[in-house]
């Protein structure tokens, strides 16, 4: 699990395509000490798992899939990637639950000042946009964000100057295609309340009826 607080930013020393998968040196432009092989760490919002390290580089591998769902693959050599370590026991929670796995990509739409912040509009495919409220939390590129406003097919948030300053977001622009992670718990909520709203999980066809009452002892 991740909170979607950016620990740092790593740069992209290597990409070993082969096929359609790829394998990832990623060297991590902050202290970060003590890395684990086996250890899971979210690469712009992607959880990965650490393959081998040293001398302040780790390796990571992306499959097919990965790269079908999220925007790893556009990643070169130079490029720069937002980095956080799975949560660990005990850890200060600071953001929102945050499982790593990328629902969709998002399209940077709009970028407007406001003040020293800067407000981004983000397009997306409307199949998410019931997970998406205002004020609620959306994870881009691996950054915890909340929401300022949105529709079934798009959503703004306001970025402050410190989340400019230590992640890639100061470098989106309009057309820069991103990572983005619905909020989790909606989609559970989403699960268990099907039996009784006629969702595909449904108890019964139509919901919850007087029939389907009777027959249950209400």
């Amino acid at each position: 699990m991740f909170t979607g607080l950016i620990m740092g930013m790593g740069r992209i020393e290597a990409v070993e395509a082969r096929g359609s998968e790829t394998r990832f040196r990623i060297r991590p432009l902050f202290e970060m000490a003590d890395i684990e092989l086996g250890e899971s760490i979210a690469v712009n919002g992607a959880c990965l798992t650490v393959e081998t390290f040293a001398d302040g580089w780790f390796t990571c591998y992306a499959s097919r899939e990965t790269l079908s769902v999220t925007s790893l693959g556009s990643l070169r050599p130079g490029s720069t990637a937002n980095l956080e370590r799975a949560m660990a026991m005990g850890d200060r929670f600071g953001g929102h639950i945050v499982a790593g796995h990328v629902d969709c990509m998002a399209e940077v739409a709009e970028v407007r000042p406001a003040g020293e912040s800067r407000i981004y509009r983000l397009s997306f495919d409307a199949a998410h946009g019931r997970y998406v409220i205002p004020k609620g939390s959306v994870t881009l590129d691996g950054i915890s964000l909340t929401v300022n406003d949105c529709a079934p097919t798009w959503l703004e948030v306001n970025i402050i100057p410190e989340t400019q300053k230590v992640t890639t977001i100061s470098g989106w622009t309009p057309g820069t295609r991103v990572n983005m992670e619905t909020d989790v718990i909606g989609k559970y909520v989403e699960r268990m309340v099907q039996p009784w709203t006629g969702g595909p999980e449904a108890a019964e066809p139509g919901g919850i009826t007087m029939e389907y009452l009777r027959k249950n002892g209400f």
